[in-house]
């Protein structure tokens, strides 16, 4: 809180059985999180980071990518403002293209494509049904039933590269989402404590690096973009 604006780079680790193109056992990300911040605000700088990111590789690695047979076309695109979109609004395009799709579930990595298809850039998708959040996100004032969450998805197929939130910013609801996830309400002691002594409304988000890298590169596979790929059944070197 003394600095009010923060970041962290490192290593981030899955504990679960995910074998597909775009999951790794072990990944990097950056996070940034910023006192003050509302969902608005944390979906402005998810955007302008991307545009910085995008477009600074574009004019100092063109021909990295022209290497890599890039069609640059789409990446062309990514400038501000992003299109933002609903959770409600994404359920309605997954429906119009014959997509059974019932609100309250997760996109799965088809539907993030589908509706991904739409756009000529990436798509910001805000507000998801609370029940498949993370405690910690703040529920919308205006609809307990949705969280104050955000991700971004790529285009062409890359998925989400992009997941934050505001954050839950008052201990008594804090407390009682620990008890809806049955959590242990000891293991996240240090957590409450943050709130308990004084806290102030913040936001932020996570950046996967190896996916955002693969779909600027335009790779197959997520692994291709680390140098040693932690897999399930690959763990060193």
């Amino acid at each position: 809180m003394a600095f009010g604006k923060v970041y962290v780079f490192g290593p981030t680790f899955r504990a679960e059985k995910s074998k597909t193109r775009r999951h790794l056992t072990e990944f990097w990300m950056v996070e940034p999180e910023v006192a003050f911040n509302d969902l608005d605000d944390n979906m402005d700088l998810a955007e302008a980071f991307l545009e910085h990111i995008v477009q600074s590789v574009l004019k100092n690695r063109s021909s990295e990518l022209r290497t890599l047979e890039r069609n640059t076309t789409l990446l062309e695109n990514v400038r501000r403002p992003l299109p933002r979109i609903s959770y409600d609004e994404a359920v309605e395009i997954l429906r119009k293209k014959g997509v059974d799709f019932q609100w309250g579930n997760d996109l799965g990595g088809t539907d993030e494509t589908l509706v991904s298809e739409q756009f000529d850039r990436p798509v910001m998708v805000h507000r998801y049904p609370s029940e498949i959040k993370a405690f910690y996100m703040k529920r919308d004032p205006a609809n307990p039933k949705v969280a104050l969450a955000v991700d971004v998805l790529a285009p062409e197929g890359y998925g989400e590269i992009i997941g934050g939130s505001q954050r839950e910013d008052d201990l008594d609801a804090l407390l009682a989402r620990l008890k809806e996830h049955k959590l242990p309400q000891e293991a996240f002691e240090w957590y409450l404590d943050l709130r308990r002594f004084g806290s102030v409304p913040h936001a932020g988000f996570g950046l996967g690096v190896e996916r955002t890298v693969s779909w600027i590169c335009g790779l197959e596979h997520l692994r291709e973009a680390i140098p040693f790929p932690r897999m399930i059944y690959r763990l060193s070197p």
